[in-house]
């Protein structure tokens, strides 16, 4: 099969597309001849060589995807040969066949193409176990997405004001602010011009964010915990900013925050499948309705892989990346 190989860690060149012997399903995995793979910024970490695999995982790049099951283990219950999915993977999904176990695969949703399905695993198993599981999101409450124009931040801002929450969004320029408004926010704020933290106070009449969801860290870790309202939830999912900062902790006690994030990769597949259960029950019918659906941004063959995480490193990203690995060569 053809998958991205990598010379050695460093920037987009180092990549290019080789052939390799496919994988083997064990018993509780599938084996999915990918159509799509979604382009994340942990591909990029990897590549770089700041993000191992963990133990036993496939060292090929890509975390998501979406296809047709080829073959399925021997105790394998939940799909057969033929199905289309969409598949949370442990890495992999920049080949032609992936493996993936069969609690962390979804049906494609009806009304979606190969392409937008491959945009869904990573983002809406991200969105769900931090935004809802741990920052526990409830209708009618306040939820702040910072970064709300990428992959991760388009979706959460979908799934969220779907579930009845009031969002408010920030991001880098006024056209990234249109779309998170265009996707359901009540308000999206261009951090290079606003102060996040007082247009928001403004926005809820002083109320604050309910759920704070934040992928920046730095200097935003303080002005996360100045915006957060009472019994407060900050989730942080990432630190482009770094993962340091000077910081007065009295406000967490006095406005009883709680300050918690995660990573998605490390956790174990039992807690994956459980995430993948509720996605099913909660959010795939949102999906089918209409009322969530994949921001795209851009697709690029396989053979372009280095366009691709050009794309994901700029600051110009708007939506998902995906990788067509269905196109012949």
């Amino acid at each position: 099969m053809r998958y991205v190989a990598i010379k050695t860690p460093g920037d987009a060149t180092v990549m290019s597309v080789g052939n390799t012997a496919a994988p083997h399903p064990k018993d509780d995995e599938v084996l999915i001849s990918v159509a799509f793979a979604g382009v994340n910024r942990p591909d990029v970490i990897q590549r770089m060589g700041l993000y191992p695999p963990p133990p036993g995982a496939s060292p090929i790049l890509g975390l998501e995807v979406s296809g047709v099951v080829a073959e399925v283990g021997s105790a394998v219950t939940k799909f057969k040969v033929g199905d289309e999915v969409c598949a949370l993977t442990n890495g992999g999904g920049y080949a032609q066949q992936v493996c993936a176990p069969q609690g962390q695969c979804l049906p494609k949703p009806e009304g979606l193409s190969m392409a937008e399905a491959a945009a869904l695993p990573e983002t809406c198993f991200t969105v769900w176990a931090n935004v809802f599981d741990r920052g526990g999101l409830k209708a009618g409450e306040v939820l702040l997405v910072h970064g709300g124009a990428s992959g991760i931040g388009t979706t959460a801002i979908q799934m969220a004001a779907a579930m009845g929450a009031t969002v408010i969004a920030t991001a880098s320029n006024d056209h990234k602010c249109s779309v998170c408004i265009e996707l359901g926010a009540v308000a999206a704020i261009n951090y290079n011009d606003e102060d996040f933290v007082e247009r928001v106070k403004v926005l809820t009449d002083g109320h604050g964010a309910d759920v704070i969801l934040d992928m920046v860290g730095g200097d935003y870790i303080e002005r996360n915990i100045a915006v957060a309202a009472v019994d407060g939830r900050i989730v942080n999912i990432a630190y482009l900013r770094g993962p340091q900062a000077n910081v007065n902790f009295m406000p967490i006690m006095l406005k009883r925050l709680t300050m918690t994030g995660s990573t998605l990769r490390p956790q174990s597949q039992d807690a994956k499948s459980k995430i993948a259960d509720r996605l099913k029950a909660n959010v795939w019918p949102l999906i089918s309705s209409g009322k969530v659906k994949p921001r795209m941004a851009a697709e690029f063959s396989v053979d372009d892989v280095a366009d691709a995480h050009v794309l994901m490193e700029s600051n110009e990203l708007v939506g998902k990346v995906v990788l067509n690995l269905a196109a012949k060569a």
